[in-house]
């Protein structure tokens, strides 16, 4: 496996954890459909949250969350539809969140959670 995969893992790991830290109830991880993946479903109350979780070891190439383009936004919420149409799933709320990892120093990371980032 790529040292990159291996990264993204290992942030979607450190994403899982932080998630039920704070009270969200993961209800799926690396959800695919056709070529199309969640990396995180999770439920907060009523709400139904697509979680993208983009991991970095610096910010030389801008920050994690910069990569989360208008692309990846329409390709997240294309999943997310197909999700809630097999789903029997009927959540008061959804949104799409980010949460992203910037490595500083070995195992030292930064972690912002963006909610509702689109």
């Amino acid at each position: 496996m790529a040292s990159h995969n291996d990264l993204g893992k290992k942030g979607e790991q450190i994403a899982r954890m932080y998630l039920q830290q704070q009270a969200y109830e993961i209800m799926h991880t690396n959800w695919k459909w056709g070529r199309k993946e969640i990396d995180i479903i999770a439920r907060k109350g009523n709400d139904l949250i697509f979680i993208e979780v983009k991991t970095r070891t610096d910010n030389l190439f801008g920050w994690p969350e910069e990569a989360v383009h208008h692309k990846k936004r329409q390709y997240l919420q294309g999943a997310a539809e197909v999700y809630l149409e097999r789903s029997e799933d009927t959540p008061a709320a959804i949104r799409f969140d980010i949460v992203a990892i910037t490595f500083t120093q070995g195992e030292q990371y930064e972690l912002e959670h963006f909610e509702d980032a689109f």
